[in-house]
């Protein structure tokens, strides 16, 4: 059975696209749940950082993604291209970012575009579970801290009280066997044999 290969029509995407829908609930329909997805990609293209709830980022991502995908493989002259950035970017002045900013930053990026946070739950509050979608090469700072954090002001000053307080300790601890420690007497030493 011959088989196209599809690989040179459709951009691959770096992110897994799981197959069932997503509980995007709107009283419009489905033409609401586009507008919802549509206002969340011009957002994130926009603003580069979104927090929002999971199932809206984790369906918008996909859509972002291959807007990004398809403005790097085609450029700002290629039509359909367009057409797909000007359906999916609500600011027309986003296109411009999209094509001029966007597309060179992730030319040579080997990984997806986007990266997706569970954000930590409020508590007492909603239960929806929170996500943080944002661009990579964002001017945000990091959400999750280096690796090495060691030299960080703090850990250096908690560390520094650690080993005041361990001293003590010891001294103290020291202290106490010395006094309970009897001083040797001529009965307790241990005689000369001859």
């Amino acid at each position: 059975m011959n088989q196209a290969v599809i690989g040179p029509v459709v951009s691959a995407l770096r992110v897994p696209v799981h197959h069932h829908r997503k509980k995007l609930s709107t009283p419009l329909g489905p033409e609401g749940r586009i507008n919802k997805l549509r206002k969340t990609v011009t957002a994130l293209v926009q603003h580069e950082r979104l927090e929002l709830n999971y199932p809206r980022a984790d369906e918008a991502r996909g859509y972002a993604e291959r807007l990004i995908s398809e403005a790097i493989r085609h450029g700002d002259t290629h039509e359909p291209t367009m057409e797909l950035a000007s359906f999916w970017l609500l600011q027309k002045e986003l296109v411009h970012k999209l094509f001029k900013v966007l597309a060179p930053r992730f030319e040579d990026c080997k990984v997806s575009y986007t990266r997706m946070y569970k954000a930590p739950r409020s508590y007492p509050g909603s239960p929806y579970v929170k996500a943080v979608l944002e661009l990579r090469g964002n001017p945000y700072p990091n959400l999750k801290p280096s690796q090495s954090s060691r030299n960080m002001i703090h850990n250096v000053l908690i560390d520094a009280a650690k080993y005041d307080y361990r001293q003590k300790k010891y001294a103290e601890i020291a202290a106490n066997i010395t006094a309970e420690t009897p001083e040797p007497t001529a009965e307790t030493t241990p005689k000369e044999i001859s």
